[in-house]
């Protein structure tokens, strides 16, 4: 999938698609309802051209490339946003299965940042996620490199940020691997990381509110997550404190 500039990303981690399953039409007539005006009637040619889809719900239905659902989007190259998913034949945990993961993009605008966390929240729900966040490409990309492994990938993490470890470490699917500037997590990623605490989540309880299904959504700071602000790298490795069960940390 294409990557923009000034791009908020979005990743949802979700059990795999089976049968008839209607979740990429519930995730994608979701994310159109977070965000006003918007229609994802478009996809791109291999040359990178728009494709029109008259008929787009019945594609997505019926395209099932990599057990997932085809990549679309809207018709403002100005403007980007985009929405595809595909199999995972790796498990988000020890011994679990193969998972469906759902990538979107909003262009971080006037209109895009105050949507984050709606369409987050449209797409959580729309897939059944586990678990799922949005973030600035930039923070993103070093938030990745957080991840380290001896062997398979030997470094030291970014900005002084904890080291996170690779899925077979993590317990149960519904552990997230990380955090993000807005995070998605089910009532059961929730339960399992021991979120909300009152007393000791009054922060992030300010800046996060419950989904239809009885999962949250949690920001972690007012702005998008910035790391070369110092307030920002800190209220990250603060949440990284407060949870040590993600990425793997918590002690067996």
């Amino acid at each position: 999938m294409a990557v923009f500039p000034d791009e908020l990303g979005i990743i949802v981690y979700a059990p795999a698609l089976v049968g008839d399953d209607r979740r990429p039409l519930a995730i994608v007539h979701g994310m159109e309802g977070a965000l006003p005006g918007l229609r994802l009637d478009w996809t791109y040619s291999e040359k990178e051209e728009f494709v029109a889809l008259p008929h787009r719900d019945e594609w997505i239905v019926s395209d099932r490339t990599d057990n997932g659902f085809p990549f679309i989007c809207n018709d403002d190259r100005s403007r980007p946003v985009t929405i595809t998913g595909w199999e995972n034949p790796n498990g988000l945990a020890a011994g679990s299965p193969p998972h469906l993961e759902v990538h979107g993009s909003l262009h971080l605008d006037a209109a895009g940042i105050p949507a984050g966390a709606n369409v987050l929240a449209a797409i959580g729900e729309g897939a059944r996620a586990f678990w799922g966040r949005a973030t600035p490409s930039n923070a993103a990309v070093e938030i990745s490199q957080q991840t380290i492994d001896p062997v398979r990938k030997p470094g030291v993490p970014p900005r002084g940020l904890p080291a996170l470890r690779f899925p077979d470490y993590i317990r149960s699917p519904e552990v997230p691997h990380y955090l993000g500037w807005l995070n998605y997590w089910s009532a059961a990623a929730a339960q399992a990381i021991g979120f909300p605490d009152p007393t000791r989540d009054a922060e992030l309880l300010s800046r996060a509110w419950r989904t239809a299904s009885g999962g949250w959504v949690v920001q972690l700071t007012d702005a998008p997550l910035d790391l070369d602000n110092p307030a920002h790298l800190d209220a990250l490795k603060r949440a990284y404190e407060r949870f040590s069960e993600i990425g793997g940390r918590a002690a067996p």
